[in-house]
């Protein structure tokens, strides 16, 4: 099976350990296990006495029931039959498509996103339909763009909250995506992994498992709950598609580790605290970037209204790869280039990381800016 080179992750697994301001950084400012504990009420001696008599064997292979419980609660109407568990949102995802897509079959993809949801359909011989969200529209989506691209096909893949421009899918399209599937019988497939992490309201918007029958839903400890380390994710699905991803999972999964699944129910099961913890992070961390964007002259963007990334649009005669390294290498400050997502002029910024890192490498980006003007 030929494959694309996974733009973001070439340049991060180049790049994220040789900067002194890591920017690039989507994860909310990850928690350590002791902070976890206080969150959830619990002392180093409450999860001493779950790990100790531990016998680490496999473990549920579809994750444990705790787990599972705790993971269906985070929808209104998930039970936790519904449920299975994967390594990471990354590998939830690739099993869905090895399961779902057949050569032939049209996928209707909404983009910029994770390339994941672009080149592994197409490395499986999907026809892929790129719908485009536009910078000038406010990285608005395009209903009628979606309904043409969606014409024939088997299924929509969508990410919200959105990475990396940091839009969000309000309630009416929602509704009407849901709607262009169900016209065409075609799963969607929502990857939801920034979803709790919204700017304004409550904080969590809804899923689409919670509103459309065909909807496959994707969700990790990543993003929202700062446990990347873990390395969980989940299904949620039909049995039709669960029954499909279990066959592929039993020959590149098994089970996930039996201490990643205890850390990963105590976090979900105090989601509340975890969630706070970080919204009050990306929320301020967001009015600290857009209070620097605002003075920069070089630097335009369109406001993310959820998850941790945004794409600034630079003033520089270069290609977003080259401002970038120089950047890097200048400054020791770590962005994306907009050209691993084929967006060119822009590079991502993550703004969830410790505030006073973001800080700090805002004051090092202006300085090379700075010498642009000079």
């Amino acid at each position: 099976m030929r494959i694309a080179d996974f733009g973001v992750e070439i340049w991060m697994n180049r790049w994220e350990t040789h900067c002194r301001y890591n920017l690039a950084e989507t994860c909310v400012d990850s928690v350590t296990v002791a902070e976890l504990l206080r969150l959830a009420g619990l002392g180093p001696a409450d999860l001493a006495a779950e790990l100790a008599p531990m016998r680490l064997g496999y473990g549920a292979i579809e994750g444990s029931e705790r787990l599972r419980a705790a993971i269906a609660a985070r929808y209104q109407t998930v039970r936790p039959e519904s449920v299975i568990v994967a390594h990471g949102a990354i590998g939830a995802n690739h099993l869905v498509y090895e399961a779902l897509v057949e050569p032939g079959d049209v996928i209707a993809s909404v983009v910029p996103a994770y390339q994941q949801h672009v080149a592994v359909p197409e490395s499986l011989g999907a026809e892929v339909r790129q719908v485009r969200l536009r910078e000038a529209e406010g990285w608005r989506l395009d209903l009628d763009e979606l309904a043409d691209a969606a014409r024939g096909a088997t299924l929509i893949s969508i990410t919200n909250p959105n990475n990396p421009t940091g839009a969000l899918l309000d309630p009416a399209a929602l509704a009407a995506i849901a709607a262009i599937a169900g016209r065409e019988n075609a799963w969607i497939l929502a990857d939801e992994v920034y979803r709790g992490l919204d700017q304004d309201g409550p904080g969590t918007s809804p899923s689409f498992a919670d509103l459309y029958p065909r909807a496959i839903a994707i969700g990790s400890m990543s993003k929202a709950f700062s446990l990347a380390g873990l390395r969980l994710g989940w299904v949620v699905a039909p049995p039709e598609v669960l029954g499909a991803v279990s066959r592929h999972r039993d020959y590149s999964v098994i089970s996930v580790g039996m201490v990643d699944d205890l850390l990963a129910a105590l976090a979900l099961e105090h989601a509340d605290a975890m969630l706070a913890r970080n919204r009050a992070i990306v929320r301020g961390n967001l009015a600290v970037l857009d209070g620097w964007v605002a003075e920069e002259p070089r630097i335009s963007y369109v406001k993310p209204a959820a998850g941790t990334t945004a794409l600034l649009r630079f003033d520089a005669p270069m290609l977003s790869e080259a401002f970038c390294t120089r950047l890097l290498e200048a400054e020791g400050v770590l962005l994306v280039p907009g050209g691993a997502f084929d967006t060119e002029g822009v590079v991502r910024i993550g703004y969830a990381n410790d505030p006073e890192v973001l800080t700090a490498g805002l004051e090092r980006t202006s300085a090379f800016l700075a010498r642009l003007d000079a």
